[in-house]
């Protein structure tokens, strides 16, 4: 079992590439290091919107135990050390996936 965390952010006029350039160097390190996968992300340039998954193995009670663990982090703290807000709004949930079969 796994438990899947959807965001979804608006990102700051202007701010679009770098956000996606820290995102690139950063995440790929620290949320896997903390037992997350990342499981997708995507960009929509037009309307500054970026949207990614990360899961976790284990139910919704063990995921947010994780995230509460990451939030506290030294190395999450260390990617977000000196790094302007580039995020106007933030849309976060935890997510059920349905299979789909033909």
């Amino acid at each position: 079992m796994k438990t899947t965390q959807l965001r979804r952010y608006t990102l700051v006029e202007g701010e679009y590439d770098a956000f996606v350039a820290w995102f690139q160097q950063w995440m790929p390190r620290v949320r896997p290091a903390a037992g997350f996968t990342i499981e997708f992300a995507y960009g929509i340039r037009e309307t500054n919107e970026f949207v990614w998954a990360v899961s976790a193995e284990g139910d919704e009670e063990a995921f947010l135990a994780l995230e509460q663990e990451y939030l506290a982090s030294d190395a999450r703290a260390e990617a977000f050390a000196g790094v302007p807000q580039r995020i106007v709004e933030y849309n976060i949930r935890l997510v059920t996936e349905y299979p789909t079969t033909a």
